[in-house]
């Protein structure tokens, strides 16, 4: 993942964002910052189930022989994200 969709997601997060760098979003020196971990770390795990579900994908597409369950494995990541 790179820097860039990594600060995307840490503004989904509610994180600060400015020039380019991430800070937390309160200046309070006691703000729980549990709450925007956690929701990090849950958009980041989202992120890389889904390229995860892509390269299975890709090989789906590109191997077409009988017993290739690339896309079954696909659905499966895809799936995972959806059971909470």
């Amino acid at each position: 993942m790179t820097k860039d969709e990594l600060i995307e997601l840490a503004k989904m997060a509610r994180f600060f964002v400015k020039d380019g760098e991430v800070y937390s979003p309160s200046t309070q020196e006691d703000h729980e910052l549990t709450p925007y971990l956690e929701s990090f770390a849950n958009l980041v795990a989202i992120k890389e189930r889904e390229n995860c579900a892509k390269v299975c994908d890709d090989l789906s597409d590109k191997h077409t022989w009988e017993g290739c369950y690339a896309n079954e494995c696909a659905e499966a990541i895809r799936a995972k994200g959806k059971v909470a």
